[in-house]
């Protein structure tokens, strides 16, 4: 039997690009099929925004490509997130640092950038767009799309792999 893999996305205040990328990426499980094998969820490293939808301008740009962000609600992430999240994917090196300090010693290989799975971008980190322009939010959804597509092409091989160890 194949079991569950658990993606979290993290942020800062996860009002923009971390509920992006859940949409995103739960869009992407959902054409594949998997939803019933994946669960997916976001967080902010701050407390800012707790209980908050997604920026309006998150929401826009989002919606524009067909994705619904309008049932997430910000939360912060907690020490429980890195122990039971098979993938802890952070936008930036700045929320990576946070999630280090977070989890026990035997959940530190977890923490990552999201844009390590990405295959087109010359970017490491996904940037921050709420002090920006509203291109911004059209940045980090073309980087979420990236990274999605070979984050769901990791996992994809990782049950794959799993299964063939049932045979």
């Amino acid at each position: 039997m194949v079991s569950r893999v658990g993606v979290l996305f993290v942020c800062m205040g996860n009002i923009c690009r971390s509920p992006i990328a859940e949409g995103v990426f739960r869009q992407r499980v959902a054409q594949a099929g998997l939803d019933h094998l994946i669960e997916i969820d976001s967080a902010g490293t701050h407390g800012y925004h707790i209980g908050a939808r997604p920026d309006a301008r998150a929401q826009a740009a989002a919606a524009r490509r067909r994705y619904d962000l309008t049932s997430l609600r910000a939360r912060q992430v907690t020490r429980r997130d890195i122990e039971v999240f098979d993938y802890v994917l952070a936008m930036d090196r700045d929320n990576l640092a946070y999630l280090d300090t977070l989890g026990a010693p035997a959940h530190r290989h977890k923490p990552q950038l999201f844009l390590d799975y990405a295959t087109n971008a010359d970017l490491q980190e996904v940037p921050d767009p709420y002090y920006g322009p509203d291109a911004g939010f059209e940045l980090v959804l073309d980087l979420a799309e990236d990274a999605s597509l070979g984050l769901l092409n990791h996992i994809q091989r990782h049950l794959g792999a799993q299964g063939s160890d049932m045979r």
